[in-house]
């Protein structure tokens, strides 16, 4: 049976990759995609939730919940356009009275207690309003994964913050600590998975609506990593989150304690491992600290020859 996935994203590019992936994949059964502010504001990440799976159209849509209305200090449309998508604005219709993110996750969790794996593709303020909706969510769940946090990585929200850490620390000290299993794949890992402008302009099913749809948006994003990092490509961080939630042994981990600043001047948000010899702080996370990147490109290829 495909395995059970609620995704929590705030799509820009490398989202769009993997919500494209997740939803083409036979392993997986994504019963809901929950927009969250953090790349674009909240009305647009529910917008950008809703355009890409009409513009994809698959088999089964998943359920949509809309993101309650945060606001960041920060976005990330510089690395991904006006609107999150590439700058290309989409036709879409408009959603009609979506239930919010936070309510959505914990009623599907409680359909389906310990079926439903949650991957949190963005900030963590969704999931933290559903902890607090129900206390009970962290053992109702198998596993949460979570793309956030930097080891040994600069950051990319500041000098020490990874960005969804940064766009709510509270939100992620809460979730990190809540006593469900996480994994959790930090900068460390997530930035190895840089494609080249071949590998992300000639997809295997060149004229379906998914991989046109990709096309169409990844130029900015090559273009935003050539003027702020100098160099060829685009990372699709998210796509490591996706891969690894399909393809058992594909992460490499070590549990390991992890906790988030809150409060620094200068290190809001800042991931703390503590990795002291004999320390005696009880891991609460199971950290990623390599990936098979072949593999993920394998996965890539193969599910989008798949794709509708």
């Amino acid at each position: 049976m495909p395995q059970k996935v609620l995704i929590i994203a705030d799509p820009g590019i490398d989202g769009a990759y993997a919500i494209a992936l997740a939803v083409h994949d036979p392993r997986l059964d994504v019963v809901a995609i929950a927009a969250t502010a953090g790349n674009v504001s909240a009305e647009q990440a529910t917008r950008n939730v809703h355009t890409l799976l009409e513009q994809i159209d698959p088999p089964r849509w998943p359920r949509l919940g809309a993101s309650l209305p945060v606001d960041y200090e920060v976005d990330g449309q510089r690395m991904h356009g006006i609107g999150g998508l590439g700058g290309v604005d989409f036709p879409s219709a408009k959603l009609h009275h979506p239930h919010y993110s936070d309510k959505l996750i914990v009623d599907l969790v409680r359909q389906n207690p310990r079926e439903i794996t949650i991957l949190v593709l963005g900030p963590l303020t969704m999931l933290a309003r559903a902890l607090d909706r129900d206390p009970e969510l962290p053992r109702l769940v198998p596993r949460i994964v979570c793309m956030g946090g930097s080891w040994h990585e600069p950051g990319n929200a500041t000098a020490v913050a990874e960005f969804h850490f940064f766009c709510d620390p509270l939100a992620a000290r809460q979730v990190l600590h809540c006593g469900a299993s996480i994994t959790l794949i930090p900068l460390d890992v997530s930035r190895k998975l840089l494609l080249s402008p071949t590998e992300l302009l000639e997809l295997p099913a060149p004229e379906s609506r998914t991989c046109r749809l990709l096309r169409q948006i990844v130029p900015f994003g090559i273009g935003a990593t050539s003027n702020r990092y100098g160099i060829e490509g685009f990372y699709l961080m998210d796509v490591a989150g996706v891969a690894a939630v399909s393809l058992t042994g594909l992460l490499t981990t070590r549990p390991m304690p992890v906790d988030v600043e809150t409060r620094g001047e200068l290190t809001r948000g800042m991931s703390v491992v503590d990795a002291r010899l004999g320390t005696r702080a009880t891991p609460n996370v199971d950290l990623a600290i390599g990936i098979d990147l072949e593999g993920v490109r394998q996965y890539l290829r193969a599910t989008l020859a798949d794709a509708c």
